[in-house]
């Protein structure tokens, strides 16, 4: 079948002409899984030729608005195209997954129903959906929400993922870690994590790691490095993994000056043998 794995967004919270926010597609076979919903990323997923309604499942690693924001704009852009035969969305992530998503759709109370219902009951909109083929009456938005923990597995058709707990900013959010597993290959997407544990454990063997790298080394202040990753603390955790690949996300604006990339990619590489890739937004990688 074949792996690969698109870049959508690759920065963090503060927007920069070349990357917002945090979003990734892992392409197995004909299946397209998506890794988190930060800024833009509906925008940027038709930038990459992938339209919503090519993807059925959506994981959170947690609810930073970096990671999260455009799920409103997703849900209602992959629905706006629907006509009616595809497969119901399943999201799974940290609390609050299950709320956030209730509090957008729900038809009594949620912030978007003013628009779906409109969609449904207005002619304009309803022609519109039988024009491109669906079949009246138009249903609500149906969605597969679901709050899992650390340690949960979810499998599809030809894959399976395994969680483990990243630290990042608990009690106030949770975090997860993704484990994808294949026939062709594994790769496992951290989110936001300082070096722990849980998240080596998860990556053992690993082909790909494809984890935050905040900032260089020398420049990541103390407090930072309780919650987040620099270049050394990913090729260190990558090495003791035995990875095979290291991808480095969740970049800051400063770390794209001249000549900061490439001292990226030797930090890591004093400390890892495998290959390193910096990665930038719409970069599609043959796993």
């Amino acid at each position: 079948m074949g792996l690969r794995l698109t870049i959508i967004g690759s920065g963090n919270p503060v927007p920069s002409p070349d990357r917002f926010g945090s979003a990734y597609v892992l392409t197995v076979g004909d299946q397209r899984l998506l890794f988190d919903c930060g800024p833009a990323t509906t925008y940027k997923l038709a930038k990459a030729g992938i339209r919503p309604t090519d993807i059925d499942h959506l994981f959170f690693t947690h609810h930073h608005f970096d990671h999260d924001v455009d799920y409103p704009c997703f849900l209602l852009s992959r629905w706006d195209l629907s006509t009616g035969g595809e497969r119901t969305l399943r999201v799974d992530g940290p609390p609050p997954t299950e709320t956030l998503t209730r509090r957008l759709l729900d038809r009594r109370h949620g912030a978007f129903a003013h628009d779906w219902l409109a969609r449904i009951g207005h002619p304009l909109s309803v022609n519109a959906y039988v024009e491109r083929g669906g079949t009246v009456p138009r249903r609500p938005p149906r969605v597969d929400a679901r709050d899992i923990t650390a340690g949960a597995v979810v499998e599809g058709d030809g894959w399976r993922v395994t969680t483990a707990r990243a630290v990042h900013v608990q009690p106030f959010l949770d975090s997860i870690a993704y484990r994808v597993d294949t026939a062709d290959g594994s790769v496992v997407i951290t989110g936001d994590t300082a070096p722990c544990p849980e998240v080596e454990a998860l990556a053992q063997g690993a082909g790909t790691l494809v984890m935050q790298c905040i900032d260089l080394q020398g420049r990541l202040p103390a407090v930072t490095s309780d919650s987040m990753a620099g270049t050394l603390d990913v090729g260190r955790l990558g090495a003791r993994a035995g990875v095979g690949r290291i991808v480095l996300v969740h970049q800051r604006p400063s770390m794209d000056l001249a000549g900061v990339p490439e001292a990226a990619v030797t930090d890591v590489g004093s400390v890892f043998g495998g290959a390193v890739h910096f990665a930038n937004e719409f970069d599609v990688l043959e796993l």
